[in-house]
């Protein structure tokens, strides 16, 4: 039996969590309907025909990955958490980004975290150029960090893998270097540690500029 209360937000959120798990190809409006447990003709009264259920579901991407609340007591560890939460948001629908690169979107999406990384670097000191330098080198570690992640994910299997390659032999007078580089890279707490690095360098000497006798 077809449902009757359905509502414009559900069909979105479900037609959302069909493009994540299986691609755009597999969302088609009776595919939806039936995961709904409603008409086809309820779909399209609700959302129109698929083209326009894309175009609602890219704006929807485009608000969700704008939803930014930065963390931390800093400037620095606000930057951070910004890009942290980018790379989750990016990492955790890459069916629906593709959609938002292809509909000439990808600016729009990345304004509000932009917005905010402006409002820490602004905070931590920094204006200008250097501030929008800062801004963009942290959005362009964001997304390339990423880029490489999917690339390594979607690789074939390397043989020899980097742990056969890297022996106690290998690290030369630093068999502990020999030892990390054999294990399987943690992501996450790389990223992090680059991120870090990366922040401090940009906002070293922020200010300076500003106080009586420097510069």
């Amino acid at each position: 039996m077809a449902r009757s209360s359905l509502t414009r937000e559900e069909i979105l959120a479900a037609a959302a969590a069909l493009v994540r798990q299986h691609g755009p190809q597999a969302l088609t409006m009776r595919r939806l309907a039936a995961e709904l447990g409603t008409a086809v003709t309820s779909i399209y009264w609700h959302v129109g025909n698929r083209e326009s259920l894309l175009d609602a579901l890219v704006e929807r991407t485009v608000q969700e990955v704008g939803t930014l609340r930065p963390a931390g007591r800093t400037p620095a560890g606000r930057i951070v958490s910004v890009a942290r939460v980018l790379r989750r948001e990016l990492r955790a629908r890459p069916h629906l980004i593709a959609m938002v690169h292809e509909r000439g979107l990808t600016e729009r999406m990345f304004l509000p975290a932009q917005q905010a990384l402006v409002h820490e670097v602004h905070a931590a000191g920094l204006r200008g150029a250097r501030a929008a330098a800062a801004v963009r080198a942290v959005q362009f570690h964001t997304v390339g960090f990423l880029l490489v992640e999917r690339n390594r994910e979607r690789s074939p299997v390397q043989s020899p893998g980097e742990g056969e390659l890297w022996s106690a032999s290998s690290g030369g007078d630093d068999p502990a270097l020999a030892r990390a580089l054999a294990r399987p890279a943690d992501p996450d707490r790389l990223f992090v540690t680059s991120l870090r690095a990366l922040v401090d360098g940009l906002l070293a000497g922020a200010g300076d500029e500003r106080r009586p006798g420097t510069g």
